[in-house]
């Protein structure tokens, strides 16, 4: 696999079953701050995203986006309108379509679906810490362009109680986070960290080495000499978009690959620990625990 669906693989993606909100008029509603990814997606008319902090982004229909920020945030009409308690609106409603001075058959409305998506905590780190506060899914870009399909099916699932129309949301609601992470790999403004590292003309051919080949020791000379770049060279780039030099990142990808093999196998510590080049098992849970804090045989009863 590619590096990004190798990383969503050891993400262990969960979605909540993404709630409908139909508004009308001029409205804002304001929600708390939390340690969950969001995602949603404009189904029709338009709406602005606030995040404490950041710019507000204005989204019409067909767009989508991903709020990373923990703080609080808010939806509105207008961003310069006073917002309401966004959680009383929703509170005993959601994840049915939640109505806003609106009606069902009301032309005019604007359409949201939005759900919080959770990461594995050992992992997220990498793809999590350098996240824009709001990332907007520009329907003109080549992800947004993707998104016609998926939000017709969202809208068609967030609106009717079919059968398994629960667990579809949900998966729609994980492609959806997919295509907020594609938009901002393909962006001009690329984020610093893993993600941004993804769109580097040299970084990204040496990381899809180290994850074909998780269980070789590479050197920082034979990464370099790969890709075309002096060793100094090399070192120094990869460190600053990556947030970690390049032999630290093989040993920890390694612990985040070899831990989704013990969470969803049961195979031995050993067996896993030689996969991933380690030449004993005890040094391979020396360096399970100084990644995650716990040992191969914990973590794996904790995340069973």
């Amino acid at each position: 696999m590619d590096p990004l669906s190798e990383m969503l693989a050891v993400l262990e993606i969960e979605a909540a079953q993404p709630s409908r909100f139909e508004a009308a008029g001029q409205w804002s509603l304001r929600f708390p701050g939390g340690r969950h990814l969001k995602v949603g997606a404009v189904l029709a008319g338009q709406c602005w995203i606030t995040a404490e902090g950041a710019e507000p982004v204005h989204l019409r229909a067909g767009e989508g986006y991903l709020l990373a920020s923990t703080r609080p945030y808010g939806t509105a009409s207008d961003p310069a309108l006073p917002a309401i308690d966004g959680q009383q609106v929703f509170d005993g409603i959601s994840p049915d379509t939640v109505r806003y001075q609106t009606s069902a058959d009301d032309p005019d409305r604007t359409i949201i679906v939005a759900g919080a998506v959770s990461l594995d905590p050992t992992s997220a780190a990498l793809v999590v810490d350098h996240l824009p506060s709001i990332v907007r899914i520009d329907a003109g870009s080549a992800p947004g362009r993707a998104l016609g399909p998926l939000l017709e099916l969202l809208g068609q699932e967030s609106a009717e109680d079919s059968l398994g129309a629960g667990n579809v949301r949900e998966q729609l609601t994980k492609v959806l986070f997919v295509q907020a992470l594609r938009a901002l790999i393909a962006s001009d403004n690329r984020p610093a960290g893993w993600l941004g590292a993804l769109a580097d003309e040299s970084i990204a051919p040496a990381l899809e080495l180290i994850h074909r080949e998780p269980a070789r020791a590479w050197t920082v000379a034979e990464l370099a000499e790969k890709v075309g770049m002096s060793r100094s060279s090399f070192a120094l780039r990869f460190k600053t978009l990556v947030g970690l030099p390049p032999v630290d990142y093989l040993a920890r990808w390694r612990i985040l690959a070899a831990g989704r093999a013990l969470r969803s196998t049961d195979r031995t510590v050993y067996s896993v620990a030689t996969e991933f080049g380690y030449g004993s098992e005890s040094a391979f849970s020396n360096a399970f625990k100084r990644v995650t804090g716990h040992s191969p045989t914990r973590y794996r009863v904790k995340n069973s």
